[in-house]
């Protein structure tokens, strides 16, 4: 059935979501393409993943500090904004951006998070109900410095900042900038731990999921499926590279590309536009799509009515399943996991 229309917009936008159940079917054993994904929620066609993710354990317990990290004393962190000593074992953070926000849960340090950059009805749901309770100081892009002194922050971390709001935070706090390019995701977040004196614990998170990624690709026989990820934005449909986030994660699993997707390697593009005439560089044996907010969800779903859309061979194939684009465009190690979850019950599945 198809949903409402502020449903629709609730489910494309909201990250509390989990694997579907996978249902048997009549196809053989062997057949890596025999699972059905069972839903009744759907959006312009595309069966909706993750409905009800469970998220009790979506942030990590605490992790160590590195060793010959002594309490009570300080490191220097070279980051994409300058060099600044921060202290070793943080104990105030303010956090700027929901990667930042990710990567703090990731290392477990989420409850000493003091302020963060994302309003409370924006926070990624896909992190867990305790991050809606941590105070607001603003917008990634224009944080509230009144907000911040009041918090007390000893540590300061984000994505981004221009040189006078970096100059502004450092006046609070000592600043770290780890930088906003998902294609350099995993970099981000071990400039993270180092901030937060946790490079060990960092290092163990990503080797954790590459393991889990590369287990998960061989029970599914990944290679096998030529995965498709569409985003549709308020400015129009893209495609994503490999060198995205998702397809970060996507190699992580062996899954291959379509031919029109297989770039970014070498010239780190995450993403390119999506013809608005010819879709045919979106179709593979799967495709993904996801929607940038209200508008993108309009756009999105305007686009996939077109006939053009609809003859796409993963489209007639029953083959198209949408995904939450807070948890599958957040560059970090959680939602990484979250979307090797999603994969587990969709890559070789079925959307009736």
């Amino acid at each position: 059935m198809e949903l409402p229309a502020h449903r629709v917009r609730i489910v494309a936008l909201a990250a509390t979501t989990a694997a579907l159940a996978l249902a048997g079917c009549s196809a053989p054993a062997d057949d890596p393409a025999s699972e059905i994904v069972r839903t009744t929620t759907r959006i312009a066609g595309a069966a909706v993943v993750g409905i009800e993710r469970d998220t009790t354990t979506a942030c990590a317990l605490p992790s160590p500090t590195d060793p010959g990290l002594p309490a009570g004393s300080t490191h220097g962190v070279i980051h994409t904004a300058g060099v600044s000593e921060v202290p070793n074992d943080p104990q105030r953070i303010v956090v700027l951006d929901a990667a930042s926000l990710d990567a703090v849960c990731a290392l477990g340090l989420w409850e000493r998070v003091v302020g963060v950059g994302i309003a409370p009805d924006e926070r990624p749901e896909y992190l867990g109900t305790g991050v809606s309770e941590i105070p607001a100081i603003g917008s990634a892009g224009s944080p509230d410095l009144a907000a911040i002194e009041q918090a007390r922050p000893d540590l300061i971390v984000g994505a981004a900042a221009d040189t006078g709001l970096y100059d502004s935070l450092s006046s609070v706090a000592p600043t770290v900038v780890v930088g906003s390019d998902q294609v350099f995701w995993r970099q981000q977040f071990e400039r993270v731990g180092e901030s937060l004196g946790r490079s060990e614990a960092a290092r163990r998170v990503l080797e954790e999921y590459s393991l889990a990624a590369s287990e998960l690709g061989r029970e599914l026989t990944s290679s096998q499926t030529q995965a498709s990820l569409v985003r549709f934005t308020g400015d129009g449909p893209t495609i994503d590279g490999t060198a995205s986030f998702p397809g970060q994660v996507l190699a992580d699993l062996g899954a291959a590309r379509p031919a029109p997707q297989r770039f970014g390697v070498e010239d780190g593009r995450a993403y390119r536009p999506l013809d608005t005439e010819d879709p045919s560089p979106a179709d593979g044996d799967v495709i993904f799509v996801r929607f940038d907010g209200p508008d993108g969800l309009d756009r999105g779903t305007e686009y996939m009515k077109r006939d053009e859309w609809l003859d796409l061979g993963a489209v007639t194939d029953n083959r198209l399943f949408s995904v939450s684009d807070e948890v599958w465009s957040t560059p970090g190690p959680v939602a990484a996991h979250a979307v090797l979850t999603d994969l587990r019950d969709s890559l070789n599945g079925y959307s009736n």
